[in-house]
């Protein structure tokens, strides 16, 4: 008798904990509502099946039990149950699988107004690609992948010559336009699972698998790796924006082409940097706000600007650098100069175009002219080294903010002094970081797994990681004497 009442409770409580528990599916964010309804007739159906077969358990050892004198009836066979049974497991089988293959085959069937949007995998990072202005996406393969090249597209075929590159973690799409997902995988098996869209697809190397939605809800929703894929499996995450077309246009316009990213190999002369830090100075209004010979204005004017300290709306001091001046366009209210109004935007540069602007201030003061040559060289070489750093994929084990990652962050990693998984201590500089790259196994720093691949860069290329590396170093010192109140 226990027993029936603990499995009569055991069915109480497990339908009364999903009608009251508070742990409900968020709200999907796509057109793909089919998708909850049919997980939800899944769950009726198999609640079902347990209520019935739980209740029967509880009647059987009720009826059944043992009692003086009684017999068990010997039954070895009902077809009439057996028929029974056979009807409502088939019936219930066919009500889990139907809706779900219709769902699917609604999720493949891509309508002919979608835009496409390509995701690259990689251990352990993201990287996007649209069509360009001729709506088609250039042919791709893993043999034309290089350091230069990271997304494998073919350097001859015209139509993925203005394909735009999106080499970070966070893609962004408008609001109420159905989208073709592409998906590409580098290495090894990956899953592209965006759960507020309720869009979640394999990625297997060698294939392109696809799907569809319609975003319907803005906001920044997370894009998760579903599938194990290494032990940095848990840092692979990245988000997907959904914004309105407008917005969306103007982000879509600062992200790089593909023959863009070709000619950005190589490092810019200091004079075509200036021209097109002006021309993006032009073209995105700045000079409205921000004179250029001293007068006053809307917001400070950039004459003499780099390299002066100034008073904040805190009432606290900073120190005009390249790291304030990036952070004073990407966020413009987060450190306003006092007398300005927070009126300024944010904008959306890529980081060229964003060095290219900086380079245009740091060129109309004197301490930004100081800079020109040797170290004006060693910038460019550093921003080299940073579009390496990110197609290579490195930035998806190494922070450059000092953040914890799988390997150490590079944030102030150069000239320090750090201890090896055999108990050694080492001092990193050039050679320790060019044989940390090229045999990445033979001097592990404590705490860290050896699971960083070998890599085979040239001679240029390597120089140019250590000096983006050393540019990490170089920006934490100088942030550290401003905040003491030295000037760098």
């Amino acid at each position: 008798m226990a027993i029936a009442i603990i499995l009569v409770l055991v069915v109480v409580a497990s339908v009364l904990f999903h009608l009251l528990a508070p742990w409900q599916m968020t709200p999907a964010a796509s057109n793909w509502g089919s998708i909850d309804t049919t997980l939800l007739i899944t769950l009726v159906i198999t609640g079902i099946f347990f209520i019935a077969i739980t209740v029967f358990m509880a009647i059987a050892v009720i009826r059944f039990r043992h009692r003086e004198g009684a017999r068990a009836h010997y039954q070895p066979e009902s077809k009439k149950l057996e028929g029974w049974l056979v009807i409502l497991t088939s019936l219930g089988i066919i009500g889990m699988l139907a809706p779900g293959l219709v769902v699917y085959n609604d999720f493949v069937q891509v309508p002919q107004e979608a835009t496409q949007l390509e995701v690259v995998a990689q251990q352990w990072q993201w990287a996007f690609r649209f069509p360009g202005q001729d709506g088609k996406l250039g042919k791709a393969d893993v043999k034309w992948i290089d350091p230069g090249n990271p997304f494998g597209l073919d350097r001859n075929d015209p139509a993925g010559q203005d394909d735009v590159l999106v080499m970070n973690n966070e893609v962004r799409l408008p609001i109420d336009r159905p989208v073709k997902v592409l998906l590409r995988a580098k290495d090894v098996l990956h899953d592209f699972y965006v759960p507020q869209m309720r869009a979640k697809m394999d990625m297997v190397p060698g294939m392109v698998s696809h799907f569809w939605f319609t975003p319907t809800r803005l906001g920044k929703f997370e894009v998760l790796c579903a599938e194990y894929c290494g032990l940095g499996h848990y840092n692979m995450r990245g988000h997907l924006v959904v914004e309105e077309q407008g917005a969306f246009d103007q982000w879509f316009a600062s992200q790089p082409t593909f023959a863009q990213t070709l000619t950005s190999v190589a490092t810019p002369s200091r004079d075509s940097l200036l021209e097109k830090g002006r021309q993006l100075v032009e073209s995105h209004g700045c000079r409205a706000c921000h004179s250029q010979d001293g007068s006053a204005s809307l917001g400070p004017g950039w004459k003499d600007l780099y390299g002066r300290a100034e008073q904040l709306a805190d009432g606290t001091r900073v120190q005009v650098d390249e790291a304030y001046l990036k952070e004073s366009i990407l966020k413009p209210q987060a450190r306003l100069v006092q007398g300005f109004a927070p009126v300024m935007v944010a904008y959306t540069f890529t980081q060229d175009d964003l060095a290219a602007v900086v380079a245009f201030i740091k060129s109309l003061s004197a301490a930004g002219q100081n800079e020109q040559g040797p170290a004006g060289a060693q910038d460019e070489l550093a921003a080299q080294g940073q579009r390496l750093a990110e197609s290579l994929g490195c930035l998806a084990c190494h922070s450059v903010d000092g953040s914890q990652g799988i390997g150490p962050s590079w944030q102030g990693l150069y000239g320090k002094t750090e201890t090896l998984a055999d108990g050694s201590q080492i001092k990193v500089d050039e050679g320790y970081l060019k044989d940390s790259v090229r045999q990445p196994g033979a001097a592990i720093v404590k705490g860290y797994a050896a699971v960083m691949p070998t890599l085979t860069p040239n001679d240029k290329e390597l120089d140019a990681l250590i000096a983006f590396i050393k540019s990490k170093a170089a920006v934490d010192a100088d942030a550290g004497k401003v905040e003491s109140g030295k000037s760098p």
